[in-house]
């Protein structure tokens, strides 16, 4: 194999994969290194086999509540090693895909574990232990991130787990604490608790998913509750002691200690960048804080190396890497690209009631001096998720008083993950609140309550 590339790119995730692709359309001679599954976390161990884990959840709580659609169905059961057996089997298929997309956009693949050298070469171990070095003007480094460690809270891989193992575990524990309640931990504290499971989950700051609109919130701690999940917020694990193949947990929570017995410990605080070892001291890449420093064009201050996706301080999202990697290389082709809006970033959280956002909160926008206008539309009122029995949850709106700027759209509710996009749009062309009012949209459908939101934001409200 030729070890010389027009450009060499560490890691296939979603940032990595994406950017070679295109790399490759745009006449680039591309190598990628990748030291496991091609596709990254997000695709083997990440986004895609969790969401095949939340539609088995969802297809077995329309089963538990099917009297409710006028259909009686037998005592339905959980075969739990048939649902993550289903869940690899689509991660595998995507990896599989992928190595499709590689030959059809000629793309070399080297398996092996790649650093930096001081000479702006890459050094490949491959599996059986041989090195290679490999050249090419440009490098990017897309190593992607990890699961996070609490000092108090290590993961041994067996009691206290991280989202990998959650993924695979050997049965259905009988009871489990998840720590956090970001999307991961929300998204595996629904899927446990679905299936029967007793979930408590721990989150540190005083609401679920912190980063929402306090709203959407509120409205997912009242559907997790009705769910049966205990909720613990500004609420810390101390100490996790295993003994008799149980976890005993102590939580400090607002009104003092409090001592949980559970199978299973989730860690779900976050995830650590993949920047150790791959030899960025080696060749002079500045850091911060354990992330790559880069500019709006992703280069770092070495000539020549770039970094995308989850080692930069930019938000962990699978989408936000594959657009800096798409950013990145057309800048390197010498296209005429521009920097990537971090503000209009859309994010998804996939438990049931689903979550999307994007923009400001009401609270940031407060914060910020602006004058606002909000507007809201429950799905209680729409025809189309009275008809689905999916009537949780809203649509929440924020725009400017003065200028009539989008800032913010909140929402919770069925399938809003596939709504978002409407908004993220919206703000990018720079759309009015008048204009949607004026889009007519399809009904009866989900999206409809957007535009009732937004006409709910401007007085203009039909159905409420």
């Amino acid at each position: 194999m030729n070890t010389n590339f027009d450009l060499i790119i560490i890691g296939s995730g979603p940032g990595g994969y994406v950017a070679a692709i295109r790399a490759s359309q745009l006449g680039m001679k591309v190598v990628v290194v990748e030291k496991a599954e091609l596709g990254g976390i997000c695709l083997n161990w990440g986004c895609i086999p969790t969401k095949a884990l939340l539609k088995s959840a969802q297809v077995f709580e329309y089963l538990k509540h099917s009297e409710d659609y006028g259909i009686t169905t037998s005592d339905p059961k959980v075969d739990f090693t048939a649902i993550v057996k289903r869940s690899r089997d689509v991660a595998g298929g995507m990896s599989r895909g992928i190595q499709f997309l590689f030959r059809k956009n000629k793309i070399e693949h080297v398996n092996g574990f790649a650093k930096l050298t001081h000479d702006k070469k890459i050094e490949v171990t491959a599996p059986d232990g041989n090195n290679t070095m490999y050249s090419a003007p440009h490098i990017i480094i897309a190593t992607g991130a990890r699961a996070r460690e609490l000092p108090n809270l290590k993961i041994d891989g067996n009691k206290i787990i991280g989202y990998r193992k959650a993924m695979t575990l050997e049965k259905l524990p009988e009871q489990m604490v998840v720590v956090g309640s970001g999307a991961i931990g929300s998204e595996f504290a629904y899927f446990y608790q679905s299936l029967g499971t007793k979930v408590t989950l721990i989150e540190f700051m005083p609401n679920l998913v912190p980063l929402e609109d306090e709203e959407i919130s509120k409205q997912l701690l009242r559907n997790f509750k009705k769910q049966g999940m205990n909720i613990k917020l500004e609420s810390t694990v101390e100490n996790v002691s295993v003994t008799d193949d149980k976890c005993h947990v102590s939580i400090k929570t607002k009104t003092g200690i409090e001592n949980i017995e559970t199978d299973i410990v989730l860690s779900a605080v976050g995830i650590t960048p993949n920047t150790e070892n791959i030899g960025l001291e080696s060749a002079g890449v500045k850091t911060d804080k354990g992330r790559i420093s880069v500019d709006e064009f992703y280069k770092t201050n070495v000539l020549g190396i770039y970094a995308i996706g989850d080692v930069l301080p930019t938000p962990a999202l699978a989408h936000v890497a594959s657009a800096e990697g798409i950013i990145c290389v057309e800048k390197i082709a010498g296209k005429n690209t521009q920097p990537l809006n971090y503000d209009n970033i859309p994010g998804c959280t996939y438990c049931q009631p689903e979550i999307a956002s994007v923009g400001l909160t009401e609270k940031s926008a407060k914060e910020k001096g602006i004058e606002i206008k909000v507007g809201r539309f429950p799905f209680s009122a729409s025809g189309k998720a009275c008809a689905a029995g999916t009537k949780d949850g809203f649509v929440k709106v924020i725009f400017d008083a003065k200028y009539g700027e989008w800032l913010g759209a909140h929402m919770i509710g069925a399938n809003v993950t596939e709504m978002i996009a409407e908004v993220v749009v919206a703000r990018n062309l720079e759309t009015t609140g008048h204009e949607i009012i004026k889009s007519i949209h399809p009904h009866p459908t989900m999206s409809e309550a957007i535009m009732e939101a937004v006409a709910d934001a401007y007085g203009e409200v039909i159905h409420l």
